[in-house]
């Protein structure tokens, strides 16, 4: 299963990198593309919650490192209202 490393820039300016065991996050996010907090979040989530599942389909369990990607994007968007998320790059 083809995984990929996707780098964000969060509204303070601190730089995350960031895991995906699927592709399927350039569905929802975009190299130079900048989303609100929530925005981020949501897609993030959804993104994650489907490569989870692929492995689940592919393997038999979800994905814990995508699950706890999620969890750690959740605490960290805690800490802002409002900005933006800035998408850098992928690497697969």
């Amino acid at each position: 299963m083809p995984e990929m490393r996707f780098t964000v820039r969060w509204p303070d300016g601190t730089v995350d990198d960031c895991y995906s065991p699927s592709l399927v996050i350039k569905d929802y996010l975009a190299v130079g593309g900048s989303y609100a907090v929530d925005d981020f979040v949501r897609r993030s989530r959804d993104a994650l919650h489907i490569a989870s599942e692929r492995v689940r389909a592919k393997y038999g369990f979800a994905c814990s490192s995508a699950l706890d990607q999620l969890a750690r994007i959740e605490r960290k968007a805690e800490r802002f209202e409002g900005g933006q998320v800035g998408v850098e790059r992928f690497a697969e």
